[in-house]
């Protein structure tokens, strides 16, 4: 994973547009490490090989950043993005870290089921 390229992701996030896709997207916000750290509130999402459908998507911010896909009825949003996987071609791989460099949250998009 290397640091967001926004026209990069941008390039990709269009080559799936009006396609079925699959989306894999999580988020934690110390679900994991909560037994370590009470101070933690442990909340946690998760959803992966949902296949999707989205007319218009978008990546913005300074960093970190959000993606919106729009779809036929509702909206896919993810914010706190700061890495992606810029060896892959046919998938979008995109993750966000922490200061400790913790996951917190993830967007991937892909052709084939993950």
């Amino acid at each position: 994973m290397q640091p967001i390229d926004t026209a990069d992701v941008q390039r990709r996030i269009h080559e799936f547009i009006d396609q079925d896709i699959y989306v894999h997207m999580e988020m934690t916000t110390g679900a994991y490490t909560s037994h370590h750290d009470t101070t933690k509130h442990p909340a946690a999402n998760f959803i992966s090989n949902a296949v999707i459908r989205f007319s218009l998507g978008s990546i913005s911010g300074i960093g970190p950043y959000r993606v919106g896909l729009k779809m036929g009825k509702g909206w896919i949003y993810t914010e706190g993005l700061t890495h992606y996987d810029a060896a892959e071609e046919d998938r979008l791989l995109m993750s966000g870290h922490d200061g400790t460099g913790k996951l917190v949250v993830a967007l991937q998009l892909s052709r084939e089921p993950f």
